[in-house]
């Protein structure tokens, strides 16, 4: 019974994703009749570009957040311990520090440029933005962090997600005052805010997969059966769902 509620549910939101820019557009019709003046179809509209986002923040925190894994016996053959440990933990904690890191500043870039066009802001300090990623470092080693930090990424991408919306209906072009356009060789704002945190999914789901429980303080790791990266599988169908979304709307 779960398994076929989970499955009607699947294939309930993947029709959903397919139609609904369908349905959008129909709304864009009719809201430039009236494109000058306040009207209920420009504001839903206007609120409709909010609605996939939150959506996807919704799946991926009920289903890419808090992952589990089976507890198998230490096998001596079957373990990363020591140096290989140390590399594999260095790597995947600054590359994952780095990219929340990155997509925060995109946001607040965003944010500083469309709503606060007065004020002058000064690009980051490359001190203080290492100092920031080496802080998240810190933090993403305790569960309940890691844990905060899933939620505020997908706050994030809700965010950049109403941003890139806001710029689009108000036919406001995408140049180099802004940070993300260092990710210009897709011209689709919205398929490079997707590729971003479809990264981070994946970059979270491995370093849940380290952190797991006392893997950290006892330094060692089993390596993975092929069962337990059944997850990336699950994230990358989702997240090819949502970039053929944008790709309809577009």
């Amino acid at each position: 019974m779960i398994i076929k509620n989970n499955t009607t549910r699947l294939i309930v939101i993947l029709s959903f994703l397919l139609i609904f820019p369908f349905v959008q557009k129909q709304w864009f019709n009719l809201y430039l009749f009236k494109a000058n003046n306040i009207s209920f179809y420009s504001i839903l509209y206007y609120l409709s570009g909010i609605i996939c986002p939150i959506l996807i923040c919704l799946i991926s925190l009920n289903n890419f957040t808090d992952y589990k894994f089976n507890n198998y016996k230490f096998n001596s053959k079957r373990i990363i311990k020591g140096k290989p440990f140390l590399f594999l933990v260095a790597i995947t904690l600054i590359f994952l520090s780095y990219l929340i890191a990155d997509y925060f500043y995109i946001n607040f870039d965003l944010i500083i440029n469309i709503f606060l066009d007065g004020i002058k802001f000064q690009k980051l300090d490359i001190f203080y933005f290492n100092f920031f990623i080496f802080f998240i470092c810190i933090l993403l080693i305790f569960k309940k962090f890691r844990l905060l930090f899933k939620k505020l990424i997908l706050v994030n991408f809700i965010l950049i997600s109403f941003s890139i919306w806001h710029l689009q209906i108000n036919n406001i072009n995408f140049d180099d005052q802004f940070y993300i356009s260092k990710y210009y060789a897709l011209d689709n704002m919205n398929l490079i805010n997707v590729f971003i945190l479809t990264t981070l999914e994946i970059s979270y789901f491995i370093w849940s997969f380290i952190s797991y429980k006392t893997n950290l303080s006892d330094w060692m790791i089993h390596i993975p059966k092929k069962g337990e990266f059944t997850p990336i599988l699950k994230i990358f169908i989702f997240y090819f769902f949502i970039i053929v979304y944008y790709l309809i709307f577009a």
